[in-house]
């Protein structure tokens, strides 16, 4: 059984309902620090390592008798929590003493706060567009050369870690360098539209426009940050570019749907904000958490979700013998991740501390422990398992496979994600067909969908000033809730101040 339990999704918010600010990005370009080789302590010296991460967003163990996974290779079970195990490990594997100070955010902002405020960490999970943002005001220290030395059996991260993953932190750069020099993914998900099948046809559900859709009028919910809500309204205004034949076959479609989902001139941010003044005529509600319990409990029929929360979402409706849904929009969907990222804060140049901080990475990254993560928080790893480690996609068979006698079964390929080979045949899954729109597929989305995934790209000072002040303009105040009394009243005050003026200036004629 899956472990249900609440969780949320690492909020990439940049307001929450509408009054806080996203804090402006300098895009400065990102230094390059000096490499230093990372050295595990002198045996009998003690490394303090302080991590801090997304509020339940790592194992923390004591799991009950009946949740063993229980794989070919072996049984996988929480006993201690991912921090005890890796202490161990540590002193185990090069005989020194490691203490973990483990600390906890809710927001991405949230962590940019503390650190500003004086605040000092070793290691730091926060989203891609923080850690890009850390990356531009140099506020990080590169992951050291033996980091990435794949002869090395405890790298467990660059032996691992999924291949197409691996291509994107390798091709998105800020300030000339990769994303990879200074990031290791933890969790990656895409988002989506969860739905009521009886309501809702995967249709209606399979396109941005829903959230405007006036056949389900307050009963859809949108997220209440300037990013997520900003990319569904450039999906929905673009839709017809989005899913023409023409721009789908251009050899660089990729390069040109990132362009589009992250377009920011002056007359598109004009029509998003027109748009999202519609759209919040048309909703339910704008919201961060409370989607997934108005799914729940019916208040809602579609709801804008991150793939992680989605796929708690319909276990717990199937809690409930409530049957929710899975869609991604035809038109694009955002590929989101988080990622353990050094801060020279705490770091300050000592090679013990760094070698601490990157065998927690691998640790985590460990095929074993990467289950864990994944089965005790929701969300997925970034971690495939490598050439010599099968794991992961045991545990994704174990946990998605369909029954041998099941006639609706279908074969889900991921070789995309475990080899970087989509025709790969040894990583196919045969799983229920009605899978296809769920669970299996928001947390391991099928290549079509893959295919037409978008990064929210890193925006300088200017460009989030313009779309934040968008935002204040949309949710502090919608043209479309003004009353047509008002509107007569406005013009009748405008009118008589005209006629006031003119009749000032007609006396100063005659008198002057």
């Amino acid at each position: 059984m899956k472990r249900m339990k609440f969780f949320k999704r690492p909020v990439r918010s940049v307001l929450r309902a509408g009054t806080a600010v996203l804090a402006a990005a300098l895009m400065l370009p990102a230094s390059s620090a000096a490499v230093f080789a990372a050295e595990a302590p002198a045996p009998g010296n003690k490394v303090t390592l302080r991590v801090c991460n997304w509020e339940e967003y790592i194992d923390l163990g004591d799991w009950g008798e009946d949740e063993v996974i229980d794989l070919e290779s072996g049984d996988i079970f929480g006993e201690n929590s991912m921090i005890e195990d890796f202490e161990e490990w540590y002193r185990e594997t090069y005989g020194a003493e490691v203490k973990v100070e483990y600390s906890t955010f809710g927001t991405n902002e949230d962590l940019y706060n503390m650190l500003t405020l004086g605040d000092v960490y070793d290691v730091v999970c926060p989203s891609e567009y923080m850690f890009m943002k850390l990356m531009s005001e140099n506020m990080l220290v590169p992951l050291s050369d033996g980091f990435f030395d794949e002869s090395d059996e405890n790298n467990y991260y660059t032996r691992g870690v999924s291949p197409y993953i691996r291509q994107i932190f390798d091709e998105h750069e800020i300030g000339g360098e990769p994303w990879s020099r200074y990031a290791a993914g933890y969790m990656w998900g895409i988002t989506g539209i969860v739905y009521n099948p009886e309501v809702v046809t995967e249709e209606q559900a399979s396109t941005w426009n829903v959230l405007n859709d006036r056949t389900f009028r307050r009963q859809v919910t949108i997220k209440d940050n300037v990013r997520d809500s900003y990319f569904a309204a450039l999906g929905a205004l673009k839709h017809d570019l989005l899913t023409s034949e023409e721009f789908r076959s251009a050899p660089d479609y990729k390069e040109k749907l990132e362009a589009e989902m992250n377009d920011v001139s002056p007359g598109t941010i004009a029509l998003v904000q027109d748009y999202l003044q519609d759209v919040k005529d048309n909703v339910y509600s704008f919201e961060t958490d409370s989607g997934k319990a108005d799914m729940i409990t019916g208040k809602v029929v579609a709801n804008y979700q991150w793939s992680g929360d989605a796929v708690y979402t319909m276990d717990q409706a199937d809690e409930d013998e409530y049957t929710l849904n899975f869609a991604v929009p035809e038109e694009s969907t955002n590929i989101y991740f988080d990622g353990w990222v050094m801060l020279k804060s705490g770091i300050s140049q000592d090679p013990a501390k760094q070698h601490a901080a990157e065998a927690f990475i691998n640790f985590c990254s460990r095929p074993d422990n990467a289950v864990r993560n994944m089965y005790y928080i929701g969300y997925t790893s970034v971690i495939a398992g490598g050439e010599d480690d099968d794991r992961v996609f045991e545990y994704l068979d174990w946990n998605y496979g369909a029954e041998e006698d099941d006639d609706t079964a279908v074969d889900y390929p991921l070789g995309y994600f475990f080899t970087g080979d989509p025709e790969d045949e040894d990583y196919v899954i045969s799983a229920p067909e009605e899978q296809l729109n769920r669970q299996l597929a928001a947390q391991y989305p099928p290549q079509d969908a893959i295919d037409r995934s978008s990064i929210m790209v890193f925006f300088d000072s200017e460009k989030n000033d313009a779309i934040n002040q968008m935002w204040i303009n949309v949710r502090c105040f919608n043209i479309h809730d003004v009353p047509v009394w008002a509107w007569v009243l406005a013009l009748a005050v405008l009118a008589a101040g005209g006629w006031v003026l003119y009749r000032q200036r007609q006396r100063q004629k005659m008198y002057g």
